[in-house]
């Protein structure tokens, strides 16, 4: 992961993949005023704009050639630690339990939730694995919340799976911590996904 030297500001690395141009260009624009910002606008452009001094990127699942999940899937074959935010018009679908994405935004999205999905992975990515991983379930867990019903969810084996998980490693944190306090902190991290 990039040392910005403040992890949850100015010097920080992010960057931002769509395919449509002026998305890129605007989410950018959101953000460049506070960090350093590459753009790319297609998959292989994403996948070569990361390297170990990114931070935080902002990546389009629908793009021709090479898929934001694709990009996903390379960017974590490589061993990169950084924080992946899927920002997209598509729908989570339960396939997303399995995917290695550290938060999921539904667009349309604004200036204001961009700059703090930015943040709250700049503060995510200063916890240890266990709690970036707790982050990780709990961010899949309330976007699935946010955009199924809850029919769909209770049909769910796999949503099910997911909450089990997510208690077991949220109870192993706080046993590891001794400190419910520490924990009920990280849960602050979740926010609005």
């Amino acid at each position: 992961m990039g040392d910005s030297g403040d992890p949850a500001g100015d010097g920080a690395t992010v960057v931002v993949a769509d395919d449509e141009p002026k998305v890129t260009d605007l989410y950018a624009g959101y953000l460049e005023p506070a960090f350093d910002v590459r753009r790319a606008y297609d998959g292989e452009g994403a996948l070569g704009a990361v390297d170990e001094d990114v931070d935080v990127v902002l990546l389009d699942r629908q793009m021709p050639d090479m898929s934001g999940d694709e990009v996903l899937d390379a960017i974590r074959e490589e061993g990169y630690d950084c924080q992946v935010v899927l920002v997209t018009a598509l729908e989570p679908t339960m396939d997303i339990v399995d995917m290695p994405f550290d938060d999921y935004v539904v667009k349309p999205t604004d200036k204001a939730e961009i700059n703090a999905v930015v943040e709250r992975q700049l503060l995510r990515a200063s916890h240890d694995a266990e709690v970036n991983e707790y982050l990780r379930l709990r961010s899949k867990i309330e976007v699935l919340r946010e955009e199924k019903t809850e029919e769909e969810l209770a049909e769910s084996d796999r949503f099910e799976m997911l909450t089990v998980l997510a208690e077991s490693l949220y109870d192993d944190l706080q046993e590891a911590v001794d400190d419910t306090d520490a924990v009920a902190d990280v849960d602050d991290l979740v926010g609005d996904s």
